[in-house]
């Protein structure tokens, strides 16, 4: 049995990777924005140890949540998986950060440098990172116009960055990004034509298996592995959306 936590798991991949995770008799615990999605989430996942409560678009939020889930003890995987898709205007968090990059990286960068070093790490990025810009130079989109599909597509690139990242700096962690496919979710459209029942399969294995092909780090794609953005294997600018995200949030990448 391992123990494994996912962020953005009240609904849609999350929620479906949760559950499939309690029916193989893994100890899972969820995630929610607040109090009524995570009380819902527990609802929709019966068999989940617990749950916890945070919106990732605060950066103080995200801390307390790292906090809340080291409290629980050590975690085998922690699959990153909340997001949100096209917004369409530059929507601002109080921290002053637009929100898709707040809740999509940067998130995700606290949760990775604070929650204790799990065995395993899954990153849910999307095929939309191949059209992604690093935009380290301004990642709040104060000088450049906006576009909710490039914005997006640029977290997605920073997913695949920040878990290529951690392969290299904590040897012995698996750290994986994965492409789910376009799905019909809520964040998908009805008209997405992936499947839905495999689209979550990918994270629960590399969560989870003994299968060598699942004990190596990269970017997959229904259990395969899946070409990638060129720029994510540059460490010098792995090395820099590290330290962007340090100067955002306070908070250093560990070791």
């Amino acid at each position: 049995m391992a123990r494994i936590f996912i962020t953005g798991s009240s609904d849609g991949l999350g929620l479906m990777a949760a559950k499939l995770l309690v029916k193989d008799g893994h100890e899972v615990v969820i995630h929610g924005r607040d109090r009524e999605r995570s009380k819902t989430a527990l609802e929709k996942c019966p068999g989940a140890a617990t749950v916890v409560t945070a919106d990732l678009s605060s950066i103080k939020e995200t801390v307390r949540l790292a906090e809340d889930v080291n409290a629980l003890g050590q975690f085998d995987a922690v699959l990153h998986n909340a997001g949100i898709y096209l917004v369409q205007h530059r929507t601002l968090t109080l921290d002053g950060l637009p929100s898709v990059f707040a809740v999509n990286s940067l998130s995700t960068y606290i949760l990775t440098c604070l929650i204790h070093k799990p065995k395993r790490l899954i990153y849910t990025s999307s095929g939309m990172h191949l059209s992604g810009e690093p935009g380290l130079d301004d990642l709040k989109w104060e000088r450049r116009s906006w576009s909710a599909s490039q914005a997006y597509s640029d977290t997605k690139l920073h997913d695949v960055l920040l878990a290529f990242a951690v392969a290299r700096k904590w040897p012995g962690v698996y750290a994986n990004a994965i492409d789910p496919g376009w799905v019909p979710t809520k964040m998908g459209g009805p008209g997405a034509p992936d499947s839905l029942e495999d689209a979550p399969k990918t994270q629960v294995w590399l969560a989870v298996s003994n299968d060598p092909a699942a004990q190596v780090s990269g970017q997959f794609y229904h259990q395969k592995s899946r070409r990638f953005n060129p720029v994510a294997a540059d460490v010098s600018v792995q090395d820099l959306f590290l330290k962007e995200c340090h100067k955002l949030s306070g908070i250093e990448f560990p070791g």
